[in-house]
């Protein structure tokens, strides 16, 4: 190589590698900038959590009233939460109802969802029931909350079965006919559900309870009604379909009768 050439391949091999630094030092600045503005979008995060809390909060108050309303009104319909549980697709609620769960839960004349006042904290469910053959208690709770050391727990009422009517103990129930198949996993009663305290963060029946059938537990409560009006309309549809098809066939026979008339009156003028 010449001295020429050597000097040039120097020259390069500098450039090159100052490039690097340049480039190494850009995106280390941009690193820390990134890790900056990620700051500042986790402070806002954490700013729009406590905003939301209080807004929760507010309107948890403001529902009251209309929550107490509903309780009132859903009292004067026989088994309107029986109803509504064992028409509830999700979780396979219907699939922890035996024949002899459902009986019982004819009994029950009152569902009530608490939410605590800072709502992270946790939640409770009253299950209120009329005097009944299968137990003493007038009201059965389950609670949901986060201990000290900020894991999920739960705690519920124990059961007072009267003698010979413990629900929990009978593995030879059969599921309701809208039962869906029941998973191994799942418990034998819908009432052991209530001394199931394994997973309380990962209570399916309870966050569904809460979330999906507290809120609005009418539309379940309606679910065979409303299928029977979808029925109802499907027929109807059916119907004019056919009568439009009826009529078809009925116009097309006339033209056809129209057209044979010609084909004669033709053949006289000829």
């Amino acid at each position: 190589m010449s001295a020429s050439a050597a000097k040039a391949s120097r020259k390069e091999n500098s450039n090159h590698d100052g490039a690097d630094e340049t480039s190494e030092k850009e995106q280390q600045e941009a690193i820390e900038h990134i890790d900056e503005v990620q700051n500042e979008i986790d402070r806002l995060n954490e700013q729009a959590s406590e905003e939301i809390l209080k807004v929760e909060q507010k309107y948890n108050k403001l529902r009251q009233p209309f929550f107490q309303k509903r309780s009132e009104l859903i009292a004067k319909i026989p088994n309107f939460w029986v109803t509504t549980f064992v028409n509830h697709p999700k979780v396979n609620i219907s699939a922890l109802l035996g024949e002899e769960d459902e009986e019982a839960l004819h009994y029950l004349s009152k569902v009530e969802v608490t939410e605590f006042e800072d709502i992270k904290s946790g939640y409770r469910i009253d299950f209120s029931f009329d005097e009944n053959p299968y137990f003493e208690n007038k009201v059965l709770s389950k609670e949901f909350n986060v201990n000290e050391g900020g894991d999920p727990v739960s705690k519920s009422t124990e059961i007072k079965w009267k003698a010979g009517k413990d629900l929990t103990k009978r593995s030879g129930q059969t599921p309701n006919k809208a039962g869906k198949k029941r998973q191994h996993e799942e418990p034998e009663s819908f009432f052991t559900w209530f001394t199931d305290h394994s997973d309380a963060g990962a209570d399916e029946l309870g966050e569904v309870i809460k979330d999906d059938i507290w809120p609005n537990p009418l539309q379940y409560y309606l679910v065979p009604d409303m299928e029977d009006e979808e029925g109802e309309d499907d027929e109807e549809e059916d119907e004019e379909g056919l009568e439009d098809i009826d009529e078809g066939e009925e116009e097309e026979g006339e033209d056809e009768d129209g057209e044979g008339e010609d084909g004669e009156d033709d053949g006289e003028d000829d």
